[in-house]
């Protein structure tokens, strides 16, 4: 007889089944991608793609110029992020209890998070770059940074809020003022977790290409110059992934193999800071 048992069974086997072949499915997915660049890309690495600017069609070259002007750009994305996200972090845990600003911010914060970046893009290119009348790289550390500060945001709130309350009433029971219960307390017992989100912001930013387009676009040459055109790796594997010939495809392969090594360990090393993170909680 067919009991409700035996129903609730073959709908359980089911339900595994088909878990275990979406798994299965996505897992073989992400392992031909991850074969292919690894295949490829380790095959178009060399020295010149460290010690060589972008060559023009059927020359050799590397990557030099498109790796220091990435470099440049997420640093001071990073470092002109990192500190908003962390005090309006900061503000929404320790001090936006009450009151109708902290759940606008978190609301818009979390329009942000969750925005393409093309949208980061045009609206930096709407605000300073048609104001300015070309391209730079600062117009593209700025959309960088604008997309640092929403994810350092929500990290770091939500590391505060891991914070026993008990840490923050023996400090204040000590007399110390609130300001101080936040930097030498609070900030202290979360550091590991602030670093993580940082980590994580970084590892978003590192890999962007659309902003980009639009703010710091490209530079064949070798620049320095934050106030013109930049080289950087995701717009550079772009135009060579698109284009006709085979030296620049080997090239665009290294490239996208530089980037997602980048973007793995820094995911690795946030991983391993929030796991230490929630031990030590």
């Amino acid at each position: 007889m067919f009991t409700i048992y035996n129903r609730r069974r073959l709908l359980n086997y089911f339900n595994l089944s088909a878990s275990a072949l979406a798994m299965l499915t996505g897992l073989l997915a992400l392992g031909w991608i991850l074969w292919t660049l690894l295949s490829f890309g380790f095959h178009g690495l060399s020295l010149n793609v460290f010690t060589q600017n972008t060559p023009p069609p059927g020359n050799s070259g590397g990557l030099l110029n498109a790796i220091v002007g990435s470099i440049l750009m997420t640093v001071i994305g990073t470092l002109i992020g990192t500190p908003i996200g962390i005090m309006a972090g900061t503000y929404l845990a320790e001090f936006g209890q009450r009151g109708w600003l902290a759940p606008v911010t978190r609301f818009i914060n979390d329009i942000l998070l969750s925005a393409p970046s093309i949208i980061i893009g045009l609206f930096v290119y709407e605000v300073y770059v048609a104001t300015s009348k070309h391209f730079s790289g600062w117009a593209g550390a700025f959309a960088l940074a604008l997309l640092v500060i929403p994810v350092v945001v929500r990290t770091t709130e939500d590391t505060l809020a891991l914070i026993p309350d008990t840490l923050r009433e023996a400090a204040a029971a000590l007399g110390a003022p609130r300001w101080k219960i936040v930097t030498l307390v609070t900030w202290r017992a979360a550091k590991a977790g602030m670093m993580t989100g940082i980590l994580l912001a970084v590892a978003r930013i590192s890999g962007e290409t659309a902003p980009l387009l639009f703010t710091a676009l490209n530079n064949q040459f070798w620049s320095s110059d934050m106030n013109a055109p930049m080289a950087n790796l995701p717009v550079v594997i772009f135009q060579m992934a698109m284009s006709p010939y085979d030296d620049w495809h080997h090239l665009a392969w290294a490239g996208a193999l530089l980037i997602t090594g980048t973007v793995l360990i820094l995911s690795i090393i946030a991983r391993f800071l929030f796991k230490k993170e929630k031990i030590s909680f």
